[in-house]
């Protein structure tokens, strides 16, 4: 009798299965409508292919296309497979390398032979109909385990010299697995993959665009041509995404900022911003705001260095953690015989800051400290480097040199719950005066990470109750735990804002950190009068000042609120008869806080609304003749058909209302 194995299933329900059987199996004796709609499988939690025999008993849930997240993930990696079998048959001699699926598609990085030039847009229309046939035919995705020489025996045979070279660094004995598509393409993968190409809709992709991208990520190997996609379900979730990605386009923070006159940026600084008057209102708008809410809730602001010397960055772990990211410069002094300079042999190396948390240690530290002075709560503006690769940086939202709005809480075991907690409900006044809903989510310990798992459990269970406490924990506000995607000295809570067209962006953040105190010798002296170390509290809510800034334009398509907005209100004459008056109304919305400015040019008023319209300013205050007989002004409000006519004082009052910041209502 053959053995079998107990395949319990989500509803409680065990099935007994011959051994070989496999996931399709248990789907097909189910029914045929479940068969049909099954794409892969949760083995014992881990995903599998649906032919993959069962390895004993096993708890399983099959998956189908209602499992969006598991079915988006199969369907976008196996379009990158078929791409890369489109662009191989379509141009034999093509070399490939690896290609993911993506956050909303896929990409695969690929070498045209030699014969060619580097692929571009004008050949996706060309793959894109090659993928469909593909697609089309039903292709069967198989699962096979190899060894190492038979990958490296088939790259070197068929001149994949990139897969051939990172197959011999695969280890000796490890399970390789290959995919093949159908019986004449494979490629070297993890898997897991739907059971056939048919699986995929054929009218759920489209080729977007071509970029250059070298092999490993390293500039001194070769380079290669990147081919990216956006992949779904079906034709409907396609189409919903390109017509976002078009609200986004006409949204983009870059484009907005060259409109409104706000920043710009150039290869003279690379990663670095060049803030115009105006763009540079809004940080200070933002800047005055968040020192208010620090002020009230028992924060001191601090500043530090922004060079430091790699003995610091040592201790504190970060220099092997992120050394290739820091930008190091050597420690020089004078050469007493005037050769010029050399290296100091006590400092070899300086280092610009990439965060400020060491730098606030060194300040806690400075004269003893009492559980009196607890929790003593510390915040910086700190302008921090970070050495990111000149591929990675776009436009505000990654940068090299950013600003973060950045404060460490020190304080006992016995006070982590309740400031997280208030530094929750601060965060959550915050995010709703900028018109932001958000999810909260659990940042869990990671593989490598500093710290003993006891003070791991611990940390992750005061955040977990902190949220609890401010009553946050909900689906309201999206909760979720998120396994391994925690610092390497601490679990975090994360913030996930989403947008006007709903997109998310992760920006605040709370750590609950025992181990950098304990590595820069923080301490203090508690009730017993001996030494103790403090917790660490890393927080932030805007992120960064230039990320948090970008994603506000964005979220408002430029017309920020009026508070918010560099130029809260123009003036503009129709006529030169009313210049006077034009700058009389100036003057009076100066006076009361109004930032205005006045338009006297000689040119049509629909013209001048055209362009105001443009900069994205809020009121434009329309006076010619009349309204300067009567004292009165027409209100055109951005984005509204009809304007109002008002008298002066009743704009100066509306305006200074809207010009209110919201913290100050």
């Amino acid at each position: 009798m053959s053995e079998m194995f107990k395949i319990a299933l989500p509803d409680g329900s065990v099935r007994e299965m011959p051994r070989g059987s496999t996931p399709a199996d248990v789907a097909a004796a189910i029914g045929p409508g479940l068969a049909k709609a099954a794409l892969a499988a949760r083995v014992n939690g881990e995903l599998r292919d649906l032919t993959r025999p069962f390895d004993g008993d096993a708890q399983l849930a099959l998956v189908t296309a209602r499992d969006e997240t598991d079915a988006l993930e199969l369907a976008r990696h196996d379009f990158a497979h078929v791409l890369a079998e489109a662009v191989q048959a379509l141009w034999p001699g093509t070399q490939i390398t690896f290609g993911p699926a993506t956050d909303d598609g896929f990409y695969y990085d690929v070498m045209a032979p030699a014969s060619r030039e580097p692929f571009s847009m004008d050949d996706l229309p060309a793959i894109e109909e090659k993928m469909r046939e593909i697609i089309r035919a039903d292709k069967p995705l198989r699962r096979e385990v190899w060894t190492r020489q038979q990958l490296i025996g088939k790259w070197e045979a068929e001149g994949e010299h990139f897969k051939t070279e990172w197959a011999r660094e695969l280890p000796e004995g490890q399970e390789l697995t290959v995919y093949w598509s159908g019986d004449d393409w494979l490629d070297m993968c993890r898997g897991p993959h739907l059971p056939s190409t048919g699986k995929l809709d054929a009218q759920a992709f489209k080729l977007m665009r071509v970029a250059g991208a070298y092999w490993r990520g390293d500039q001194k190997n070769a380079q290669l041509t990147r081919i990216y996609g956006t992949g779904w379900l079906n034709k409907k979730q396609l189409a919903d995404h390109l017509v976002r990605l078009e609200e986004a386009a006409k949204r983009d923070h870059r484009k907005l900022g060259r409109e409104m006159d706000l920043f710009h940026l150039q290869e003279e600084a690379h990663g670095s911003v060049f803030w115009h008057p105006r763009g540079y209102v809004i940080w200070r708008e933002l800047e005055a705001y968040m020192r208010r809410a620090i002020d009230g809730a028992g924060y001191r602001e601090v500043k530090t260095p922004q060079v430091m010397d790699s003995r610091q960055w040592e201790q504190s772990g970060h220099w092997g953690k992120y050394r290739e990211n820091m930008f190091v410069i050597p420690d020089e002094v004078p050469n007493t015989e005037d050769e010029g300079p050399i290296i100091s042999g006590e400092a070899e190396w300086m280092a610009l800051k990439p965060m400020n948390c060491p730098a606030h240690v060194l300040i806690f530290r400075q004269g003893i400290k009492s559980y009196r002075d607890l929790p003593l709560r510390i915040y910086e503006n700190g302008c921090c480097h970070r050495n990111e690769p000149h591929g990675a940086l776009h436009g505000l939202m990654r940068v090299r040199q950013f600003t973060q709005d950045d404060a460490h809480i020190f304080c006992r075991e016995d006070q982590i719950v309740a400031e997280v907690r208030a530094f929750c409900e601060l965060a959550d006044r915050i995010y709703r005066d900028f018109g932001f809903t958000y999810a909260i989510k659990l940042a869990l310990r990671p593989a490598q990470r500093y710290g003993s798992d006891a003070d791991w459990d611990k940390a992750e269970e005061e955040l977990r109750n902190a949220v609890i406490e401010a009553g946050l924990a909900t689906e309201e506000y999206g909760w979720e735990e998120l396994p391994g995607e925690g610092a390497f000295y601490a679990p975090k809570l994360e913030w996930h804002l989403t947008d006007a067209i709903g997109r998310t962006w992760q920006v605040g953040t709370i750590q609950s950190d025992r181990v950098l105190p304990e590595r820069l010798d923080a301490s203090y002296i508690g009730e017993d009068g001996e030494k103790h170390r403090p917790v660490m509290l890393h927080r932030a809510i805007f992120g960064s000042y230039e990320r948090f800034i970008g994603i506000l334009i964005e979220h408002n398509a430029g017309r920020l609120p009026v508070w918010l907005a560099p130029v809260q209100a123009v003036v503009a004459t129709i006529v030169s008869d009313a210049d006077d008056y034009a700058r009389d109304v100036s003057a009076r919305l100066r006076v009361a806080g109004i930032r205005v400015e006045t338009d006297l040019r000689n040119e049509k008023i629909n013209y001048k609304v055209r362009e105001h319209s443009v900069a994205k300013v809020p009121h434009l205050l329309v006076v010619g003749k009349r309204e300067a007989e009567e004292g009165t002004v027409a209100i055109r409000t951005l984005g509204e058909e009809r304007q109002k006519f008002v008298t002066l004082d009743e704009a100066i009052a509306l305006l200074k209302a809207e010009a209110t910041p919201p913290d100050l209502h």
